[in-house]
């Protein structure tokens, strides 16, 4: 068994002593920190895996339709079976778990941080020489949208939609409406359909979609579930209950164009408009975040601008496929396990104004070992474009690509090792 049992023997063991110490403490037990707190016990560290739910998995467990693990596995899998392979090796290694168990307070002591962890046995202080961020991101609630109306029970977001039926087998729609895009609202898309509710349509304000293709052509397509582009909803009617929502036509500034409103009737309006790295514990630590992604400005092995803060998976920015949430864990958790307090020497990545953001921000030439892996997106859709890296102006590395979209994240891995010099500027540029 994993060892969150005994769970109070552990806790206990910790306020008897007052203080229990920790190489590495991971706080989110999503994938990323399932697969950073693997890394890390794997790399010689001692870990404590921290998880404020009572199952480890994250978000995967509500995620029972398949598509996971194809870049990791080589396998079509659901998000349980995903999250069950890293629980099954997580329990192999030397990690401790603690469940239902929040980080109240994290503080700067001597020797690394100081953690004040609050469950059900009580308030104990722990002390870890590194911390890694896991913690996911948020969705964006009905309370951030400008949308006139009250607010009846039947708006909700896609995820919340997802756990009714998918965990607590209740139906939360039968008439819906879905606003937003964004491959979560996609897929509900087709699990409200499937479980018999009638989807009149997905609304989205751009002029783009914002999933992914594959999730457009399964989700929508092969259920002539209609998709309006460049719509979105206005207003909503109903006291106890939704009753209804006014539809309209939006213009290139997505504000609402007058006279193309439409009443329709619903009994639910999904709401998919977007996540937030979920960084609350990061910002309290003093960590810059980035006004493009949400999450913290980091190097190459995932270390904030906080030293021995490291981040990873949706809490560094929001990844569409879950293989790329892992192995940015595992680069967190080798990165934690090796930390040695020490000055950084930063060589900052610069990219041109056709990319969205690439992560990380920066490579520390004095641990760069091997190759560097970075992820980006593209600002506009475009048509087949070269990815371009330099060095010092001298080009170490290009990619070419038939199509970039927004939604969805690229993956290049570069070796800098042989060309990089400790003032050397390097550049990031999109050709055609």
């Amino acid at each position: 068994m994993l060892r969150q049992c005994p769970e109070l023997l552990l806790y206990e063991r910790m306020m008897t002593t007052m203080m229990s110490r920790f190489s590495v403490v991971v706080i989110g037990g999503g994938p990323a920190g399932l697969s950073a707190a693997i890394a890390a016990s794997v790399d010689g560290a001692s870990v404590l895996l921290i998880e404020r739910a009572a199952h480890l998995g994250g978000i995967l467990k509500q995620c029972i339709h398949d598509g996971f693990g194809i870049e990791r596995y080589n396998e079509r899998l659901t998000g349980p079976e995903y999250a069950f392979r890293d629980i099954q090796t997580l329990d192999q290694t030397n990690t401790h778990v603690l469940l239902q168990t929040f980080v109240s307070n994290i503080s700067k002591s001597t020797n690394g941080f100081q953690l004040t962890l609050c469950n059900r046995h009580g308030i104990v202080r722990v002390e870890a020489n590194s911390i890694v961020l896991a913690t996911g991101c948020k969705e964006r609630t009905k309370k951030q949208i400008k949308i006139h109306g009250t607010r009846p029970a039947g708006i909700m977001t896609a995820g919340a939609a997802q756990y009714y039926i998918n965990v607590l087998g209740q139906m939360p729609s039968k008439r819906a409406i879905i606003l937003g895009s964004g491959d979560i609202g996609l897929i509900m898309a087709r699990r409200l359909t499937l479980e018999g509710a009638r989807v009149l349509g997905v609304y989205e304000a751009k002029s783009t979609p914002g999933g992914m293709l594959r999730n457009i052509a399964q989700c929508l397509h092969e259920y002539n579930i209609p998709l309006h582009l460049e719509h979105t909803v206005t207003r909503v009617a109903g006291n106890q209950r939704l009753r209804g929502v006014e539809l309209c036509r939006v213009d290139k500034a997505l504000n609402p164009i007058r006279g193309s409103e439409v009443g329709v009737k619903c009994d639910s309006l999904i709401l998919s408009v977007g996540l937030i790295p979920e960084n609350e514990l990061a910002e309290s630590l003093g960590v810059p975040l980035s006004e493009e992604t949400g999450g913290p400005i980091c190097d190459h092995n995932n270390m904030t601008m906080v030293d021995g803060i490291f981040t990873c998976g949706n809490a560094m920015h929001v990844s569409d496929i879950v293989d790329y949430v892992s192995e940015s864990g595992e680069i967190a958790g080798r990165g934690a396990a090796r930390y040695m307090s020490m000055e950084r020497n930063l060589v900052a990545i610069n990219v041109s104004k056709d990319f969205l953001y690439c992560t990380p921000g920066y490579i520390n030439y004095d641990l760069l070992v091997g190759e560097t892996t970075m992820f980006f997106r593209t600002r506009d859709v475009r048509k087949q474009t070269v990815v371009r890296v330099f060095v010092d102006g001298q080009e170490l590395f290009s990619q070419e690509y038939q199509s970039l979209r927004p939604p969805e994240m690229e993956k290049i891995t570069v070796d800098f090792s042989a060309e990089l010099k400790p003032d050397s500027k390097i550049e990031l540029k999109m050709n055609y």
